[in-house]
């Protein structure tokens, strides 16, 4: 921390880091505000002469914290702050750029009507003359959804969700919800599945319906959320799948996404063991952009729609009559 700051500066700082650290000890806080510990006490006074209620406790697990009823000031950012909020809300909801109706863009209105002219200003102009091209592959969740399964994440219980397939197939499940995790544009609930009893990860966009259960779950303990997910993606559909490459998994592995199975080693080339819900898609959207020569041993759902993929082309490079 610069150590030109006032004295009203640090205390706005000592403030910010009792927001954020709650807990903090002398020792921490006085790190952050680059004092002495008996500096940093004194700051944390002179908030508490300002009428901030801040509580402290002795012992090894005390610390500082703002107490109830402290009124806390108003959230702030810097130019570039604000530039990178536009940026990041225009790279995953082009919508929000200048759809008044949609809930992003509504709140992002208000940020910027918030900021100080001399913030706001480029904010705007970023907002009002930036494109941004929708990614055909996300899918944007009910927030109200989602925001029962982050709750449900937290509290650590276990809830009915009610799913819709990409094929139209409808279930309802108790899962244990580990993780909501983001990737790519899309949002998947990673999550112990009670009517499968295995791990499962669905995506947040196709569950239309969650209710809490009173039972509690501890999950796995060291927990990679992004790590599972990975391994999960392509696995509990309906359809298995399996496609053979002559060609080694380093030279395939670029070329497939982990929805699409686990790729192995097999023989002189590689197999793609997995499962989809949509074959169609699998071998139209996945299948056909691999630059490999393959063959489609399983299951049968996927080895048709392979065979109408392959009897398309073959009918576009016939002669007319």
């Amino acid at each position: 921390m610069p150590t030109d700051l006032s004295p009203t500066a640090r205390a706005l700082r000592t403030m910010e880091v009792l927001q954020s650290r709650p807990g903090v000890t002398a020792g921490e806080l006085a790190a952050c505000l680059g004092v002495t510990e008996r500096a940093a006490r004194r700051y944390v006074g002179i908030l508490r002469e300002a009428g901030i209620p801040v509580e402290s406790a002795r012992g090894p697990y005390g610390g500082y914290r703002l107490g109830r009823g402290a009124r806390l000031p108003p959230v702030t950012f810097t130019e570039l702050e604000a530039l990178g909020l536009v940026m990041a809300v225009l790279d995953g909801l082009p919508a929000a750029a200048d759809d008044a109706d949609d809930l992003v863009g509504s709140a992002l209105s208000k940020v910027i009507r918030a900021l100080p002219e001399s913030v706001g200003r480029q904010a705007a102009a970023l907002r009002e003359h930036a494109s941004a091209a929708p990614d055909r592959s996300s899918a944007r969740p009910d927030p109200s959804i989602t925001g029962e399964l982050v709750a449900a994440v937290a509290g650590r219980s276990r809830v009915l969700i009610a799913y819709r397939s990409e094929i139209g197939n409808e279930w309802e499940s108790e899962v244990d919800p580990w993780a909501v995790v983001v990737r790519h544009g899309r949002w998947y609930l990673l999550c112990h599945s009670h009517r499968a009893d295995a791990i499962r990860t669905y995506r947040v966009d196709r569950i239309h319906a969650v209710r809490r259960r009173a039972h509690r779950f501890e999950p796995p303990a060291d927990l990679d959320p992004v790590a599972v997910l990975e391994e999960n993606l392509g696995t509990g559909w309906e359809f298995p799948t399996r496609v053979v490459f002559r060609a080694s998994p380093a030279e395939v592995a670029p070329w497939i996404r982990p929805p699409m199975g686990r790729l192995e080693p097999w023989e002189d080339g590689c197999v793609l063991v997995g499962s989809t819900s949509n074959p169609a898609m699998y071998a139209q959207e996945w299948l056909s952009n691999v630059p490999f020569a393959f063959r489609v041993e399983g299951g049968p759902e996927l080895r048709a729609a392979v065979a109408t993929v392959a009897s398309r082309f073959a009918a576009a490079l016939e002669d007319q009559p």
